[in-house]
């Protein structure tokens, strides 16, 4: 149990540096929003994840893991799309080889 929490421990730490990485390196907030979601998400899930097999499994701190688990699983999805709407409504332009645009586009079907 306890080689399965570190890997899992590494794997999300792995996770969240690459998210890191992506919040410094993608061009415009939409994108950087994409790579904290996604990825640090997946990161901090795994990280917690190996904190509950480290620990010992169903004991005080494996259970806060998991209810951290739950709650980010709930919560960082929520607020990513309530910051990107709020960029997109207050004007944040995207990134000039961006693809698409779905929030523009339901705007002008309404």
């Amino acid at each position: 149990m306890n080689e399965i929490g570190m890997v899992l421990l590494v794997i999300g730490v792995i996770f969240d540096l690459l998210g890191c990485i992506g919040l410094v390196r993608l061009p415009d907030v939409y994108n950087r929003l994409q790579a904290s979601t996604k990825s640090v998400t997946l990161g901090t899930w795994l990280i917690l994840l190996g904190v509950f097999f480290v620990s010992g499994g169903f004991n005080a701190t494996g259970v806060k893991a998991l209810i951290c688990i739950f709650f980010i699983v709930l919560t960082s999805p929520t607020a990513a799309h309530a910051l990107a709407r709020g960029a997109h409504k207050s004007g944040v332009k995207l990134w000039d080889k961006s693809v698409c645009d779905k929030y523009e586009e339901d705007k002008k079907n309404n």
